[in-house]
């Protein structure tokens, strides 16, 4: 317990800056509550959202109105972590590790910002569930779950672990995913969750699942069958066969992601994750998403 307690204290200590810069960029308007209540119906001024123009009462006066609304502030935010074994992977760092610390980052904030924070663990189905709550011990205790948690299985299966979390979910949340996300199809449940909730992916890859270098013969593993095959990475058409099928990968996971309308953040293990969060948060802010 002690070595998680100093491993937490560590996490807190990397990301702070992080979490400070994040909040400054305008988190509260990236992220908002469940709903917003109706307020009044005003002329329309210079620089108000368009959409927010309510036709009916314009056609009427012949001049343009809008709609004001007052945002209900009870944001929950929760993660959905993928604890299969594929996590172990990592050429330099564990993608789980990258992940954690990741996933540690957005909670800090949401915490700063007062929202509750819920955590879902799961391999080829939900492992552990921790409700949502708000405050500083919470987030603690949910940090400290994903360090020392030890899964029951290795494999895993996304479709029926989102399937899980929208049954559970029921008011309106932002979901961050994180995973690799590699060969899963979960085209319905994302389906079902945007309907009701903000889903954002955030994708930890590793480099070395995407560039096999010439090293000669070698055995790979697959972490979450076991399963072990002897390759020669000096063999040209081997690298370029599964640079072929990573890429077709690649584009499936895009077109659906771009399908469902998922924002994506992608974090590689050898690289830092703070440019790809600031670029996410200037997209959104830029996008006028609230």
């Amino acid at each position: 317990m002690q070595e998680i307690l100093k491993q937490v204290k560590k996490i807190e200590i990397v990301t702070k800056q992080l979490v400070e810069g994040l909040i400054s960029s305008n988190y509260h308007s990236i992220f908002k509550g469940q709903g917003i209540e109706f307020s009044e119906i005003r002329d329309y001024r210079p620089g108000d959202d368009v959409r927010a123009i309510d036709w009916k009462v314009t056609a009427r006066f012949n001049r343009p109105f809008i709609k004001e609304f007052i945002e209900e502030r009870d944001l929950s935010i929760y993660f959905v972590f993928d604890c299969s074994a594929s996590g172990n992977f990592g050429n330099l760092v564990e993608k789980r590790r990258k992940a954690i610390e990741l996933t540690a980052t957005l909670m800090f904030s949401a915490m700063k910002n007062n929202d509750n924070i819920g955590l879902f663990m799961f391999t080829d189905n939900v492992e552990k569930f921790i409700p949502a709550r708000k405050g500083r011990r919470h987030v603690l205790k949910l940090i400290s779950s994903l360090i020392s948690f030890k899964p029951n299985n290795k494999r895993t299966d996304i479709e029926r672990s989102l399937s899980y979390v929208s049954n559970v979910i029921k008011k309106r949340s932002t979901i961050f995913i994180i995973s690799d996300f590699y060969n899963q199809e979960f085209s319905k449940p994302i389906k079902i969750l945007k309907k009701r909730h903000d889903i954002i992916a955030l994708r930890v890859n590793d480099i070395r699942e995407t560039e096999i270098p010439d090293v000669g013969l070698i055995q790979l593993e697959d972490e979450e069958s076991g399963e072990q095959i002897l390759v020669d990475t000096s063999d040209n058409l081997f690298r370029e066969n599964y640079a072929k099928i990573i890429n077709q990968e690649e584009l499936r996971l895009s077109k659906l992601f771009n399908k469902h309308k998922v924002d994506t953040i992608k974090i590689n293990t050898d690289s830092s994750y703070e440019i790809p969060l600031k670029q996410f948060f200037k997209i959104r802010q830029s996008r006028g998403i609230r």
